[in-house]
Formats: structure tokens, C-alpha cells, sequence
């Protein structure tokens, strides 16, 4: 309850701070979150849930929120000026496209968005239509946007994912038999399509991937059929589902000690944290990432000391990704204003992870459309600690 106490009316005070700012001339932003601050509280103000329930669905457009804001209060305390309409994407009262009507009368310069599936294209649209540059800060779909300079994913795309790790694979482990475990479905179905197309244009020598289709109720017996007790196997999840994935490396561990393994997980790996436990020992797992922080530099020290100050609780993920988010490409809008557009891919201002933008070419006419962070992190899980191996 301290939490909700704490953080629910920062982002009142600063919906209602915004409108009273003074007439100055100052770039604008706006920020577009699901903060569901309709379902939070009733017409009276009064929260709806009981004191100790904070509903889970709120939790991570709110801690988007929280970074962005944190970042905007260490710029004002540099003395940098800038106008930021907070724009809750679940609001009962206004719809998306009732809002962006309100986001180009304010004239803002800058999106910054925690994005939905729904919400993509429209504020793409929005973006290309008025020249103003959107930062799709968390989600790794383009969802069929293209011809757009304005439109950047920050969370790199299924296909970057797939050939980051093809490229991992072939650094590290080209000599390996590769076994990429399976269930059936249309997501692992698109996974072994987009793995074979980049085999045919990989630089180098191409991988030996042998794929295996796994029942439901797959077991140690099945998976020990496809492993050497004499070499170690690099297995790799063919599937984005989480349940899988979890069953999947755990029964692979319990084998490790007769039937060596290394296990390749995909990017949805990064929500586990249970790599840590006995079960796992000696056992080398990995997975890659847009977004590695040890949280060891000052400003993510800073923000864990905040949390335990004032939260009783330690900052999430999201929240550093709403703080560097908003820093480096508030930054970029104050240096470069108007010209922000030419500067998407600069490299200037960076915090906890590395961006690289770059652009997006259509593969039939070799046009723009649209930019992507390209950078991933490789992380490995080995008898209980987890660091970077890239």
C-alpha cells in the first residue's frame, strides 16, 4: 500500500502541474502511457481497490510513467526547460484519436509512448502526417508500419532478435550440434521460417539446425534421444511461449551432468529469474536483449536508493526504461529541435543500454521505413549469476 500511497499521486500532480505552467516558449513532448487512472479511482478521487491490492495491469504503463517523470525532474534540476502533456491511453473520457487531436493542437515535437498492439498505427500515422517524431519505447512489433522516417522501436524486432542469435551461434558455437526444441503452433512455425531465411543470406558458414517438434506432455526421456553424453549440445527454445520455455530448460539442467548441454532461450527468457536456483548448476543459459543493466552506474544506484527510500521497493525494469527513454531523446530535442528528425540514430545521451538506431530498408525498393534499435545484449546464467557476454 506505501507504494500506491507514494506513486499514484505523482502522476495526478503531474497531469495537473502541465496545465499551469507559465507562457513560455518551450519544446513540448508528449508522453502516451495506459495509466488506467479511470480504473484506479472513482469520480471523488477515492481509490477503488482495497489498501494493500495494486492490480497488476496497472503496474506497467504507471512505471513508464514514474521513469519518464524522474527523468524530467534530474533535466529541471539541470535548469532544462520543456512542456510534457501526459496523455493516459486508457482513459474512459477520450479516445486515442481524441487525444492526438489534443497532442497537435499543443504542438508537440516528440511522442514518447508505452504502446498497445491497437495503438501502434495511429500514432505512426499521427507521426508521419505531422512530422513528429514517436518513440515506441516497449513494444517489438512494427505492426505493418512503412514509408515512415518519424516512427522509432526501441525494442528490437523479432526478426533483430533472430538474427542476433543466429550471429551469436555461429560466433560461439558453429562447431556444436544445434537442436532447436519445438511445440507446434504458428508463432514457432514463423520463428523456424524467419531461422531459415537468414541462413541463406548469413555471412560465413550456415548452422546445422536440426529442429524437433515436442509433444505437450514432453519429458527427460524424450529430450535425452537428441543429446551426446560425449559433447556438449547447444539447445535452443523454438518457441516465444514462457511455460515452454521454463519446462524446457529445467528438464534440460536435470540432464546436463551425463548429457552436457547449453541452452539458448529466446528474449521473452528475461522475465525468468529462476536460473539462479540449484537446479540449475553448471549449466551455461543463455538469451538476448535490447535492454542489459547490472545497475551499477550512479544514475541506476540513484534510482534503486530512491525506491527504497520512498517506495519500500525496488525499481522495475520499465521504470529505467520511461527514465532513459525520456532522457536521451528529451536531450536530443533540446539540442537539436526541429532537426530532431535528422538525429534519431544519435548516440549521444546514452545511460543504462547502449542504442543503436538504424534504419529499416524495405527489402522490394530498398525504401525507408522506419527506424530500429539493432542493438542486443547477450546475457548468460551460470551457477547462479548472470552477466553480459558480449
Amino acid at each position: 500500500m506505501k507504494k500506491i500511497v507514494c506513486f499514484l499521486p505523482i502522476v495526478i500532480v503531474s497531469l495537473a502541474i502541465q496545465a499551469q505552467s507559465p507562457m513560455v516558449k518551450k519544446h513540448r513532448i508528449a508522453l502516451f502511457a495506459p495509466l488506467y487512472l479511470d480504473s484506479a479511482f472513482d469520480r471523488t478521487g477515492n481509490y477503488r481497490y482495497g489498501k494493500t491490492e495494486f492490480p497488476d495491469f496497472i503496474s506497467p504503463g504507471l512505471e513508464f510513467y514514474e521513469g519518464a517523470q524522474l527523468a524530467l525532474d534530474s533535466m529541471s534540476r539541470e535548469g532544462k526547460q520543456l512542456e510534457v502533456f501526459v496523455y493516459d491511453t486508457r482513459s474512459a473520457s477520450q479516445t486515442l484519436a481524441q487525444q492526438l487531436v489534443k497532442a497537435e493542437k499543443d504542438s508537440v515535437e516528440l511522442i514518447i509512448a508505452h504502446c498497445g498492439g491497437s495503438e501502434v498505427r495511429p500514432l505512426a500515422d499521427f507521426a508521419l502526417r505531422t512530422n513528429t517524431p514517436f518513440i515506441n519505447a516497449n513494444l517489438p512489433n512494427d505492426l505493418g508500419v512503412r514509408g515512415n522516417p518519424f516512427f522509432v522501436l526501441i525494442n528490437s524486432t523479432l526478426r533483430t532478435q533472430c538474427e542476433g542469435i543466429y550471429a551469436y551461434m555461429q560466433r560461439y558455437y558453429s562447431t556444436h550440434p544445434i537442436i532447436v526444441f519445438r511445440k507446434k503452433g504458428a508463432m514457432e512455425d514463423l520463428l523456424q521460417t524467419t531461422f531459415t531465411d537468414i541462413s541463406k543470406d548469413a555471412k560465413g558458414a550456415s548452422l546445422k539446425m536440426k529442429y524437433v517438434n515436442l509433444p505437450d506432455s514432453f519429458s527427460t526421456t524424450t529430450l535425452k534421444n537428441y543429446l551426446d553424453s560425449t559433447h556438449t549440445t547447444l539447445c535452443m527454445a523454438g518457441s516465444m511461449n514462457e511455460s515452454f520455455g521454463k519446462r524446457l530448460a529445467f528438464q534440460l539442467a536435470s540432464l546436463n551432468k551425463t548429457y552436457p548441454v547449453a541452452i539458448m532461450g529466446m528474449p521473452t527468457w528475461d522475465v525468468f529469474h529462476e536460473f539462479n536456483k540449484p537446479d540449475y548448476k553448471d549449466v551455461e543459459i543463455m538469451y538476448s536483449t535490447p535492454f542489459y543493466n547490472p545497475r551499477t552506474d550512479a544514475t541506476s544506484q540513484s534510482l534503486v536508493g530512491f525506491f527504497n527510500s520512498f517506495m519500500y521497493s525496488r525499481p522495475s525494469d520499465m521504470v529505467f526504461r520511461g527514465y532513459e527513454v525520456m532522457w536521451k531523446y528529451a536531450n536530443l530535442l533540446l539540442q537539436y529541435g526541429h532537426d530532431i528528425a535528422s538525429n534519431l540514430g544519435n548516440k549521444q545521451y546514452t545511460l543504462f543500454t547502449e542504442f543503436d538506431v538504424e534504419p529499416v530498408l524495405n527489402r522490394e525498393n530498398l525504401t525507408l521505413d522506419y527506424f530500429e534499435n539493432k542493438k542486443l545484449y547477450f546475457v548468460k546464467w551460470q551457477n547462479g549469476a548472470i552477466k553480459s557476454v558480449n
